[in-house]
């Protein structure tokens, strides 16, 4: 068995590039005498250390194939081995009476029909939202008229809420599953540095192609996906599709954070679903060009570095206010899925090469905040949303105001030095103290703060905040036994992040393939 050999902590300037961090790396094991395959040197990864200005440094890992036992290898600080683990799957012995069903094509649903049709199990998806094509063109529709398709946005169709982000596929998680995502990612058309980022993104741009390209292999596999049909009810082998049961083998729920009429349903059949924490709060704009200069001062270096980005929290007692999904040189985008409610997220091109940068500002919602209920976590944010929307004006208009005036509580403040850049700046000057509950606005003027203290102009007045954002995550879980089975139901497996076992592209990805082994782990291949 060949080991790993893993180079850690390797700093280079920013003149530098990522053959002097191969050297560096070859330096080390050549004076330690590790041996290693100069074939298979490469870098793992790459990250920026901008916490000094004047020493603003690339830090890299480089691993390389060994053919020593790790155990045989001397200890070296700074110098790590390990194997691959072994990650093919045994398959089970029971006999599946029909086609596994996968109820939502985001990342988890995408991640299991792979999975499953490459092991030969001809997955049927169904998705309630469109194609790609269909979602793009949905979503300008919206933008030119105001008028909302409810199945087919920026939340439903193929790719799932990721589809019209930043592509993030930063996670923590430590899964060995995620290195096969980003090799299956890169594989459909995902850009190779995703590979050694320590911050790795697609952009929606190409994230796009990505799924079409996922699509098309699912269905070459033997799968087939059933876009514009929603799933109304779900008993153990079958699945009410447009008020018609179907029969099937089994049952994968991955339906994202916002199928509010399927948790409804599902709670009214009697699923085990409980409230869990979720966040809420406004998107933040500042320039692009600011907040480079912010972070990493010389200009010289910004074309080095890329465009800065951050993750910013901060906590007083059992409360938390963090930034989320933060999108370089991206717009604040128009994210309802019903009618009469405002919500917005953030989306970047690969590029990021757009004026402005944003991110969410979120507070944690806890389960105590609702009563524990988890129809009653689903209203919280259905009440906000309306009341943004009020807000606004109606038609989908977005309440806005400076940084300036939340602290002063006076509407509007913002101007065109930070254009807001929902939905073409179809905003409105309102009082987003007025919208939220206390409890938010208190620990948003709070982070606005210490954040300014660590990011100078963070908390820049004239900084827009556009509100609201509520689907941070899904706001419920759909409990799941050792089997990762629903309570009760022994053929339905939830999954991903609607199901409230993921939080992002890759973690809710790592999800759909711990369901499809499961699957595959229990079900033979006759089926």
């Amino acid at each position: 068995m060949k080991t790993t050999v893993l180079v850690d902590n390797l700093k280079i300037p920013v003149s530098g590039n990522d053959g002097d961090a191969l050297a560096a790396a070859e330096r080390i094991l050549k004076k330690h005498r590790i041996p290693y395959e100069k074939s298979t040197l490469r870098l793992r990864k790459k990250s920026v250390d901008a916490r000094k200005k004047d020493s603003i440094a690339f830090v890299c890992s480089v691993c390389a194939e060994s053919g020593e036992a790790a155990e045989k290898l001397p200890k070296v600080s700074g110098v790590r081995y390990f194997a691959e683990e072994e990650s093919a799957v045994k398959r089970g012995h029971e006999k599946m009476d029909g086609r596994p069903y996968i109820v939502g094509f985001g990342p988890a649903g995408m991640f299991c029909a792979l999975v499953l049709a490459r092991n030969g199990m001809r997955p049927v998806v169904i998705e309630r939202g469109g194609s790609i094509a269909e979602r793009t063109a949905a979503v300008e529709s919206f933008y030119k008229t105001g008028r909302l398709d409810i199945d087919t946005n920026i939340q439903f169709g193929a790719g799932g809420a990721g589809t019209f982000s930043d592509g993030k596929l930063v996670t923590r998680i430590g899964d060995r599953r995620t290195a096969y995502v980003l090799e299956a990612l890169n594989r459909l058309g995902a850009p190779d540095d995703i590979m050694w980022r320590a911050k790795p993104h697609v952009g929606t741009d190409v994230l796009r192609c990505v799924v079409e390209n996922a699509a098309r292999e699912i269905e070459r596999l033997g799968g087939e996906i059933r876009y514009k049909t929603k799933v109304e009810k779900i008993k153990d082998r079958q699945v009410m599709i447009n008020g018609e049961w179907e029969s099937c083998g089994c049952a994968v729920l991955a339906p994202g954070h916002s199928a509010r009429d399927l948790y409804e349903r599902l709670l009214a059949d009697g699923f085990a679903i409980e409230a869990k924490p979720f966040s809420v709060g406004v998107r933040i704009e500042h320039l692009q060009r600011e907040l480079d200069r912010a972070m990493y001062g010389d200009e010289a270096i910004w074309e080095k570095l890329g465009h800065a980005e951050y993750a910013l929290s901060h906590r007083e007692g059992d409360r938390g206010v963090y930034t989320f999904c933060m999108c370089p040189g991206g717009e604040v985008v128009a994210a309802a899925s019903e009618e009469g409610g405002v919500v917005t997220n953030g989306m970047s091109c690969h590029a990021r090469d757009g004026k402005n940068a944003n991110a969410a500002v979120a507070v944690s919602v806890l389960p105590s905040d609702f009563g524990n209920d988890p129809k009653a976590a689903v209203e919280f944010q259905r009440t906000l949303e309306r009341a943004a929307f009020r807000a606004g004006g109606g038609n989908y208009f977005a309440p806005c105001q400076s940084v300036g005036n939340f602290y002063l509580g006076k509407e509007g403040g913002f101007n065109e030095r930070i254009a807001p850049t929902y939905m073409n700046s179809k905003v409105r000057a309102a009082d987003l103290g007025k919208i939220l509950p206390p409890f938010v606005t208190s620990m948003l003027k709070t982070g606005f703060a210490a954040f300014g203290r660590k990011i100078k102009g963070f908390d820049t007045p004239d900084a827009p905040l556009t509100g609201i954002e509520t689907r941070t995550s899904a706001p419920l879980r759909i409990l799941r036994d050792e089997r990762l089975c629903a309570v009760g139901y022994e053929l339905v497996y939830p999954c991903g992040e609607g199901a409230g076992y993921a939080g992002g592209i890759t973690s809710a990805a790592v999800d759909g393939i711990r369901v499809a082994e499961a699957i595959l782990e229990r079900f033979s291949d006759d089926c």
